[in-house]
């Protein structure tokens, strides 16, 4: 099974794609992971992604296009992919269906973790992260980490107002996404404000796993 993976900062993502990975066998694959390791394996892509990287530049799609297509033709993807990150624009979407089609590996399923923003907001904003051995707390939580010990603190990018314009530029950016998928009848829609296991029940049952 092949899936795009959508939702918000903080929509709980990566928890279900990390429970499908175990369950499932499937491969996450985010566009971030492949730019770093086609750089670091110094593939033909990965040199001329290095370039624009270096550079300060954006990637051009068709670049990340191909390194996707690179990707997905690698042996751990045979029980199926979870894109990550990528698809980010109805341009690149109709690229990934055009993709995925010619290597037979249609498109299963778009599925859109969603969450309230002020949910999202509360959840972010009180969200702490321990400095020495990187776990993830909450304000309530108190000032040392449960695990280890350390100093508790909140990242840069999960105070109020930071968090409120990560969503902002997620809805800009991802609607368009959204219509166009839900126009090919591919979105499932999962609330995600609820226990995580709750929500991947809910991911399974939909996706008919």
């Amino acid at each position: 099974m092949n899936i795009v993976l959508l939702g918000a900062p903080g929509a709980g993502k990566g928890t279900q794609a990390a429970k499908l990975v175990a369950e499932e066998g499937m491969c996450h694959i985010s566009t971030g992971d492949i730019l770093r390791q086609a750089v670091k394996d110094q593939t033909p892509l990965g040199i001329k992604a290095k370039e624009y990287m270096d550079a300060g530049d954006l990637v051009p799609d068709e670049l990340i296009i191909d390194l996707m297509r690179e990707r997905i033709q690698q042996p751990d993807t045979a029980k199926g992919v979870i894109l990550d990150g990528f698809p980010r624009t109805t341009t690149q979407a109709v690229a990934l269906d055009t993709m995925l089609s010619n290597l037979d590996r249609p498109l299963d399923a778009a599925l859109l973790i969603d969450v309230d923003p002020e949910v999202i907001v509360k959840r972010l904003s009180s969200r702490r992260m321990c400095k020495a051995c990187g776990a993830i707390g909450t304000a309530a939580d108190g000032p040392t980490c449960a695990s280890c010990g350390g100093e508790m603190y909140q990242r840069d990018d999960d105070n109020e107002d930071t968090v409120r314009n990560r969503l902002e530029v997620y809805e800009t950016s991802t609607s368009p996404l959204v219509d166009y998928y839900r126009g090919c009848n591919l979105l499932v829609t999962i609330d995600g404000d609820r226990d995580p296991d709750e929500v991947y029940a809910d991911v399974k049952r939909s996706l008919g796993m």
